[in-house]
Protein backbone atom coordinates (compact mmCIF):
# COMPACT_ATOMS: atom_id res chain seq x y z
CA UNK A 1 0.00 0.00 0.00
CA UNK A 2 1.38 3.41 -0.97
CA UNK A 3 0.99 6.52 1.12
CA UNK A 4 0.74 9.76 -0.87
CA UNK A 5 0.75 13.30 0.53
CA UNK A 6 -2.11 15.21 -1.10
CA UNK A 7 -1.81 18.53 0.74
CA UNK A 8 -2.38 20.16 4.06
CA UNK A 9 -5.50 20.19 6.20
CA UNK A 10 -5.86 23.95 5.69
CA UNK A 11 -6.53 23.34 1.97
CA UNK A 12 -9.80 21.50 2.63
CA UNK A 13 -12.19 23.44 4.85
CA UNK A 14 -15.01 21.59 6.65
CA UNK A 15 -17.73 20.78 4.12
CA UNK A 16 -15.42 20.99 1.10
CA UNK A 17 -13.35 18.61 -0.99
CA UNK A 18 -10.20 18.50 -3.08
CA UNK A 19 -9.80 16.30 -6.17
CA UNK A 20 -6.34 14.80 -6.66
CA UNK A 21 -4.69 12.47 -9.18
CA UNK A 22 -2.81 9.52 -7.71
CA UNK A 23 -1.34 6.85 -9.97
CA UNK A 24 -3.74 7.67 -12.81
CA UNK A 25 -6.76 7.60 -10.49
CA UNK A 26 -8.90 10.62 -9.71
CA UNK A 27 -9.76 10.73 -6.00
CA UNK A 28 -11.90 13.15 -3.99
CA UNK A 29 -10.66 13.99 -0.49
CA UNK A 30 -13.45 15.35 1.73
CA UNK A 31 -13.47 17.15 5.07
CA UNK A 32 -16.62 16.02 6.89
CA UNK A 33 -16.82 17.84 10.22
CA UNK A 34 -13.04 17.77 10.69
CA UNK A 35 -12.64 14.12 9.63
CA UNK A 36 -11.10 13.30 6.25
CA UNK A 37 -12.34 10.70 3.77
CA UNK A 38 -11.28 9.78 0.24
CA UNK A 39 -13.40 8.20 -2.49
CA UNK A 40 -12.79 7.35 -6.13
CA UNK A 41 -13.98 10.15 -8.37
CA UNK A 42 -15.91 7.67 -10.48
CA UNK A 43 -19.61 6.84 -10.30
CA UNK A 44 -20.06 3.08 -10.74
CA UNK A 45 -23.25 3.68 -12.75
CA UNK A 46 -21.80 5.18 -15.93
CA UNK A 47 -18.38 6.52 -15.02
CA UNK A 48 -19.29 10.14 -14.21
CA UNK A 49 -16.85 12.29 -12.21
CA UNK A 50 -18.68 11.60 -8.94
CA UNK A 51 -16.84 14.15 -6.81
CA UNK A 52 -17.93 17.01 -9.08
CA UNK A 53 -21.46 16.44 -7.80
CA UNK A 54 -22.89 18.41 -4.91
CA UNK A 55 -22.30 17.44 -1.31
CA UNK A 56 -25.64 17.21 0.42
CA UNK A 57 -27.71 15.54 3.15
CA UNK A 58 -29.84 12.43 3.22
CA UNK A 59 -33.47 13.56 3.21
CA UNK A 60 -36.14 11.47 4.94
CA UNK A 61 -39.83 12.03 5.50
CA UNK A 62 -42.26 10.60 8.03
CA UNK A 63 -45.31 12.46 6.70
CA UNK A 64 -46.40 14.50 3.71
CA UNK A 65 -44.68 17.90 3.71
CA UNK A 66 -42.36 16.93 6.56
CA UNK A 67 -38.65 16.55 5.82
CA UNK A 68 -35.65 15.63 7.95
CA UNK A 69 -32.09 16.25 6.85
CA UNK A 70 -29.73 13.54 8.11
CA UNK A 71 -26.02 12.99 7.53
CA UNK A 72 -25.54 16.65 6.57
CA UNK A 73 -22.52 17.06 4.33
CA UNK A 74 -21.95 13.29 4.18
CA UNK A 75 -23.62 12.48 0.85
CA UNK A 76 -22.28 13.18 -2.64
CA UNK A 77 -24.73 13.24 -5.54
CA UNK A 78 -23.51 12.16 -8.97
CA UNK A 79 -23.69 15.11 -11.39
CA UNK A 80 -25.02 12.98 -14.27
CA UNK A 81 -27.89 10.87 -12.90
CA UNK A 82 -28.10 11.98 -9.25
CA UNK A 83 -27.14 8.65 -7.69
CA UNK A 84 -26.18 9.37 -4.07
CA UNK A 85 -23.22 7.88 -2.19
CA UNK A 86 -22.09 8.09 1.43
CA UNK A 87 -18.71 9.79 1.54
CA UNK A 88 -17.62 7.84 4.63
CA UNK A 89 -18.31 4.37 3.19
CA UNK A 90 -18.56 4.81 -0.59
CA UNK A 91 -21.91 2.97 -0.49
CA UNK A 92 -24.87 4.04 -2.58
CA UNK A 93 -27.63 5.39 -0.32
CA UNK A 94 -30.48 3.26 -1.71
CA UNK A 95 -28.44 0.13 -2.51
CA UNK A 96 -25.37 -0.29 -0.24
CA UNK A 97 -24.10 -3.19 -2.40
CA UNK A 98 -23.36 -0.62 -5.10
CA UNK A 99 -20.35 1.41 -4.10
CA UNK A 100 -17.40 3.47 -5.19
CA UNK A 101 -13.89 2.72 -3.92
CA UNK A 102 -12.81 4.32 -0.64
CA UNK A 103 -9.29 5.02 0.58
CA UNK A 104 -7.87 5.46 4.05
CA UNK A 105 -6.75 8.99 4.93
CA UNK A 106 -4.37 9.90 7.73
CA UNK A 107 -3.50 13.31 9.14
CA UNK A 108 0.14 13.59 10.12
CA UNK A 109 2.25 16.37 11.61
CA UNK A 110 5.95 16.78 11.11
CA UNK A 111 7.02 19.50 13.51
CA UNK A 112 10.61 19.28 12.35
CA UNK A 113 9.91 20.52 8.82
CA UNK A 114 6.27 21.56 8.54
CA UNK A 115 4.06 23.67 10.79
CA UNK A 116 0.73 22.27 9.66
CA UNK A 117 -0.88 18.86 9.39
CA UNK A 118 -0.46 16.99 6.11
CA UNK A 119 -3.07 14.68 4.51
CA UNK A 120 -2.04 11.28 3.19
CA UNK A 121 -4.22 8.99 1.05
CA UNK A 122 -3.34 5.29 1.20
CA UNK A 123 -3.79 3.67 -2.22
Amino acid sequence: MNRVCVGSTSEIAPGSRKIVEIGGRSIGVYNVNGHYYAIRNLCPHQGAPLCLGITTSFVTSTARGEFCFEQEGEIVRCPWHFWEFEIKTGCMVVDPKTRTKTYDVTVERYDVTVNEDQLFVHV
